[in-house]
């Protein structure tokens, strides 16, 4: 059917009558619609090409600025269809017959005619674009609300990840979820590779490190602030506490940060895992304070020159270190060593916490003797300078039959720099486990032995500690004896 809708009229300037004289509805006998649906059932048709000149046309251009086409049809013979028939039907309230007269759209008043260049008084069908749209039912607009929801929160969430460090695992939600520990990244294994980070032009935001544990966990700590702060664009500050640990031993040249400023800065603390992860190659935070005890060599090792220059050995520790080490002799023939190895055995406290707590073991007799053993198979008349914090379970546990073994070091753990100097000064390295001495063998070069497999696979200490991280890959391990562990445990 046709609904019949006021139009537009043609513009005055384009029209050939004066106002007075044009064509009216009445005068033309010819009339304007609007076509809505059955346009096919009056007759009408259309084609391409007519449209096309049509659209050329100047005045369905003006016309098309109110979204209509505008086509000319003869007149329809009447506007009004014919009245339907009454019907009767029961009215529920009167319980009599009602006349009921069903609905049928109002007649379209008559509206001004065209009087383009088509003909005067011209009949226009106007084809209206909105009856061509799409339109999208209910559900259609609920789901696309939908799925922009979801792409705006992917979207938002992809660009601020890194307010996420440790990954949107739901631990309030599910207790007893464990988050995965990440994976180790090695950014770069030598400082000549071009994946290696460029030093910044610049630095900005203040960075620092809480100082805990003993001598060997703040060396870490100094180390892996430095290499982070460098990686992130940031400004690295060490604390007093560290500064009174490692400046008398090594020229250092972090700044120190005041007291009163540690004391008032806002700071945001991030607890670091003992091995390098990607997400802390993506920090953000202008003011962070690092904590943890971090000590591998996949934080800093792209930096192992620059490692090395801040912890070098003030003078006159280096000249006392090398003094004793010149005067040492072989014992069979009094000659003067060419090889000396440093031996480092952590004893101390982890005689009661490795057992007990971490299901481990330390260095025994048996792993000492393999490991002195490799040297000596490997390099003539090596010369062993050993360090420990147990120096009597040394002397009467390690084999002095050759002549060949000094027990050099001094013991003291309130003052570990004579005995680093010693160690860092030697060709090669012995160690136990600990990070006095890895930060001896780190410094140091040369072939290293390290203890290997010391926990048993079901320890809590292999969640915290990752031996490729831990260990150089081109350092020798030598597996550790856990039989006393596997008896205590029982059948």
């Amino acid at each position: 059917m046709f609904h019949l809708a006021p139009l537009f009229p043609s513009p005055p300037w384009r029209s050939p009558h004066p106002p007075s004289t044009r064509p009216t509805p009445e005068r033309s006998g010819w009339h304007i619609a609007q076509l809505k649906w059955d346009l096919p059932a009056r007759g009408a048709r259309f084609q391409g090409a007519d449209v096309a000149g049509w659209l050329r046309d100047p005045l369905l251009s003006w016309k098309h600025q109110f979204s209509t086409f505008a086509v000319p049809i003869p007149a329809v013979p009447s506007a009004h269809p014919p009245p339907l028939p009454q019907i009767q039907a029961p009215d529920p309230l009167s319980r009599g017959p009602r006349s009921l007269k069903p609905w049928f759209p109002r007649s379209p008043r008559p509206l001004p005619t065209d009087t383009s260049s088509w003909g005067s008084g011209a009949p226009l069908i106007h084809l209206s674009s909105r009856a061509a749209m799409w339109a999208p039912s209910q559900r259609q607009l609920c789901v696309a609300f939908l799925l922009a929801c979801v792409l705006s929160a992917t979207l938002f969430l992809y660009v601020h990840r890194d307010l996420f460090p440790n990954g949107l695992a739901l631990t309030a939600l599910c207790p007893g979820r464990r988050p995965v520990p990440s994976p180790v990244a090695i950014l770069c294994l030598s400082p000549n590779t071009s994946a290696c980070p460029k030093p910044p032009a610049s630095l900005s935001g203040t960075w620092t490190i809480h100082p805990d544990g003993r001598f060997g966990n703040q060396m870490g700590q100094y180390a892996t602030l430095l290499a982070l702060a460098q990686l992130n664009s940031r400004r690295a500050f060490i604390l007093p506490a560290m500064h009174a640990a490692l400046a008398p031993v090594f020229r250092i040249t972090l700044p120190v940060l005041a007291p009163e400023v540690d004391s008032r800065t806002p700071w945001r603390e991030l607890e670091l895992h003992d091995w390098m992860s990607r997400e802390y190659a993506r920090l953000r935070d202008p003011l962070l304070k690092l904590t943890g005890f971090p000590c591998s060599w996949t934080f800093f090792h792209h930096l192992r020159e620059q490692i090395r220059r801040e912890f070098t050995l003030h003078d006159h520790l280096r000249r006392e270190a090398q003094g004793l080490l010149s005067r040492l002799r072989l014992g069979p023939t009094g000659d003067r060593p060419r090889t000396f190895v440093g031996v480092h055995v952590r004893r101390g406290d982890y005689l009661r916490v490795m057992p007990h707590r971490w299901k481990g073991v330390v260095g025994d007799r048996a792993y000492l003797r393999q490991a002195m053993d490799w040297f000596r198979a490997r390099h003539e008349d090596p010369v062993f300078v050993v360090t420990s914090n147990g120096m009597e379970w040394c002397r009467e546990n390690m084999d002095t039959s050759r002549g060949d073994v000094i027990f050099a070091g001094d013991g003291q753990e309130g003052s570990p720099g004579r005995d680093f100097a010693l160690l860092t000064q030697c060709n090669h390295t012995i160690m136990t486990i600990g990070t006095f001495g890895f930060w001896a063998a780190y410094l140091t070069g040369g072939d290293t032995v390290y203890l290997a497999n010391f926990t048993l696979p079901d320890s809590n200490f292999l969640k915290i500690f990752k031996p490729e991280a831990a260990f150089l890959p081109e350092w020798v391990g030598i597996n550790a004896d856990l039989s006393p562990l596997r008896s205590l445990a029982g059948p």
